[in-house]
């Protein structure tokens, strides 16, 4: 029997372990899961950082830390934690048995925000089944009846209702999430190869969450994609097309944002959905150059890539939000980028520059040529139109004049008639 729950507000304390490690220190770590904590509806109401060489196997915590934050929880008046790894069956239940009260990660939230913000079918699928695959891991311990899938921060979306089930009827759900993710794969293989036939080149936007990509997907095609200064403000990947002065036509994606620490189990559940960037022609990188993190955050979205097989794109990296004040300026060159320019979605400053050089990478696949198509030849210049960036296009008494970038099949079968 399905049904829906409401959730009261959630008061949560933060838990990092600082080992020393990683891309971003503890405390940065613990900021950027408050804004997790936050955009899933819980009110942070303190954090605690113990530092180790590494976690505790059994508990996460070491023991003083432990009694340490059950005072914290009892002062604060807490309902839940929140710790910023991901946690295995047995530590979450010792905790739970330690501090009385609910245990959750970071995998957790954001599975949450997931589940509320999926917009279309295929993402309501996908976060379904991240969300199955996080509860089978987990199940061990926990009982044959859960209250929702995942116990996390109470937020609403695919998936969170109340289930009685146990281990074959999960794993029957999920194959049949499965079955209904290949169809919907299948229906996107057929789109991207009609796409791939025409010849329009493909812009993905890629950046770490919240960098300003529906922003700018919105600046430069005129479209009305959700746009919040929020954490996974949109999930489902958007196409549109543009053509420019030029005649020039492109195809603008934007896909969803990247975060350190994204669950595997979602790369995977979304990897049909990111899997756009791979058949992309150029990469747009969007960073946030306001974020004082912004060089780890642009770390974390190539590793992404290159987890995804798209590392060997062309990327133009550009600096977004420079509108907002404290930011020095010039930024610095990404060196892992074809190009590095700064821009702000939001008030249109250096958006011409972006779409020109945009074109000019564009160019730079493609060879200059030029053509005279007899008059009798008119069907050619469908192929022209769609295929070619016309840079200067004329009537002449023996046809129509054209010099034009074209890729090398454009150019073979117009090559009688290049002159």
């Amino acid at each position: 029997m399905l049904y829906d729950t409401e959730k009261e507000t959630e008061r949560v304390v933060l838990v990092g372990i600082d080992t020393g490690e990683g891309e971003f220190d503890a405390e940065s770590c613990l900021d950027e899961l408050a804004e997790l904590a936050r955009t899933a509806g819980a009110e942070v109401v303190g954090r605690l950082i113990q530092k180790r060489e590494a976690v505790n196997r059994a508990t996460y915590l070491g023991k003083g830390k432990i009694e340490e934050l059950k005072a914290y929880i009892e002062f604060t008046e807490a309902t839940g934690i929140i710790c910023d790894d991901e946690l295995n069956q047995n530590q979450i239940r010792n905790l739970e048995n330690a501090l009385n009260t609910k245990v959750m990660n970071r995998t957790l939230v954001i599975l949450d925000i997931f589940a509320k913000r999926a917009g279309s079918a295929e993402g309501k699928v996908q976060v379904e089944l991240a969300q199955l695959k996080y509860n089978m891991a987990h199940l061990t311990g926990r009982g044959i009846e859960m209250s929702r899938l995942g116990g996390g921060i109470g937020t609403r979306g695919p998936g969170e209702k109340k289930l009685e089930t146990d281990r074959r009827n999960i794993a029957d759900r999920i194959s049949d999430l499965n079955r209904e993710l290949k169809e919907i794969e299948n229906h996107r293989n057929v789109m991207r190869g009609k796409r791939l036939e025409s010849k329009i080149p493909v812009i993905a936007l890629v950046g770490y969450t919240n960098a300003g990509k529906s922003t700018l997907l919105n600046t430069v095609t005129g479209a009305d994609v959700l746009a919040e200064d929020k954490l996974f403000a949109t999930l489902d990947t958007t196409t549109r097309a543009i053509e420019t002065e030029s005649d020039a036509k492109y195809l603008f994606t934007d896909t969803v944002g990247f975060i350190q620490k994204l669950p595997h189990n979602l790369i995977k559940a979304f990897r049909a959905t990111l899997e756009e960037v791979k058949y992309a022609d150029i990469l747009v990188h969007v960073v946030d150059a306001s974020n004082p993190k912004r060089t780890e955050q642009m770390n974390v979205v190539y590793n992404t890539l290159k987890e995804l097989e798209a590392g060997d794109k062309p990327v133009l990296t550009v600096y977004n939000k420079v509108d907002r004040e404290g930011i020095e300026m010039p930024l610095i060159k990404d060196k892992r980028a074809v190009y590095t320019m700064a821009i702000s979605a939001k008030t249109g400053k250096n958006i011409p520059e972006f779409m020109s050089k945009i074109e000019e990478i564009v160019k730079s696949f493609k060879k200059s040529i030029s053509v005279l198509i007899p008059y009798s030849e008119g069907r050619l210049l469908n192929i022209i139109h769609g295929n070619c960036e016309i840079t200067t296009k004329e009537t002449r008494d023996e046809g129509y004049y054209f010099e034009m970038y074209a890729d090398e099949e454009t150019e073979n079968r117009l090559r009688e008639y290049i002159i």
